[in-house]
């Protein structure tokens, strides 16, 4: 070989937009609302996390083939905040021959880290990006907005859900599939066009699988003390048996997997497992961190107070 420098795929300069500035939560608009964003110390509603996952399948379709839709991973920690009318591209390492893994990014026009990510073809996916994050968080102090919570616990049932093309998908995330397809970043006619996908049916676009996850979670009854205004800080989405189709009946079992904060937050990691409609195969898998802002929350400094 004439040369051994590792070289790195890159797409062009988009601009994602803004659909959760109506989001609703624990009776509050989130902080994906310009006025409560801003409250909060934020220069407006960020862009949710997830729509960044659109970024990359053009990229990882390129290296992995059309199989990284039936057995793909992207574990992703987001960095910093993306604003409508900001420009984002997404880079995507090329893997060293005969390995599966390889480094995904995000980067603002300037050159601001978006997120950093691992991407990986299963079934076996290594050690991703979040599993090496998880084994270095060290035990949380005193929770406050948490503190009803432990490792182990699991939702309160099973929940059933589905994506219809033009299903609203509740306060969470109030917009349709169709409605996303025609603002998501990058588009495919194999979510939306039966006879262009190759499965023969529509898939659910990856970034649309955290809906698809998320859009039931309030069914979990997780007791999360609240009002407070939380936010996605990592997120990791697996497929096993995919991919996922839209109009497809799926069962959702939660567990928390882990809990943490940081200076300005209390997270619980929650892992989602999606099984088909019968609820015996597990076709696919999100594990997702919830960061509540401490300051969001009236009365934290005195409970915590009390608890120390």
């Amino acid at each position: 070989m004439a040369f051994t420098s590792s070289l790195s795929l890159s797409g062009p300069l988009r601009t994602p937009r803004q659909m959760l500035a109506e989001q609703e939560y624990d009776g509050h608009v989130s902080i994906h609302d310009d006025d409560m964003a801003e409250k909060l110390g934020f220069r407006a509603g960020p862009i949710e996390g997830p729509t960044h996952f659109s970024l990359f399948p053009p990229l990882l379709h390129h290296i992995f083939g059309p199989e990284f839709f039936e057995r793909g991973c992207i574990s992703a920690h987001y960095q910093n905040m993306v604003v409508e009318g900001e420009q984002v591209r997404a880079f995507a390492q090329h893997p060293a021959e005969g390995q599966n893994t390889t480094r995904v990014w995000a980067e603002k026009a300037d050159g601001t880290p978006v997120l950093e990510a691992s991407a990986s073809l299963g079934p076996d996916h290594g050690q991703t990006l979040l599993e090496a994050r998880l084994a270095k968080l060290r035990p949380p102090g005193p929770l406050v907005i948490l503190e009803d919570l432990h490792v182990g616990m699991t939702g309160a049932a099973e929940e059933r859900v589905r994506m219809d093309p033009d299903q609203n998908m509740g306060k969470l995330y109030p917009f349709s599939l169709n409605q996303k397809l025609a603002k998501i970043t990058e588009n495919s006619a194999w979510y939306s066009d039966p006879a262009a996908s190759p499965w023969g049916r529509p898939i659910i676009p990856w970034e649309m699988i955290s809906v698809l996850a998320e859009y039931s979670s309030h069914q979990a009854r997780f007791p999360v003390k609240g009002p407070a205004v939380g936010l996605f800080a990592d997120q990791e989405i697996r497929l096993l048996d995919g991919p996922l189709f839209v109009g497809e009946d799926y069962i959702i079992r939660r567990e928390i997997a882990a809990l943490s904060e940081s200076r300005r937050t209390e997270s619980y990691w929650v892992r989602t497992k999606i099984y088909d409609r019968t609820g015996a195969k597990q076709v696919a898998e999100m594990l997702l961190n919830h960061a509540s802002l401490k300051q969001s929350y009236d009365g934290y400094e005195a409970r915590l107070a009390e608890l120390s």
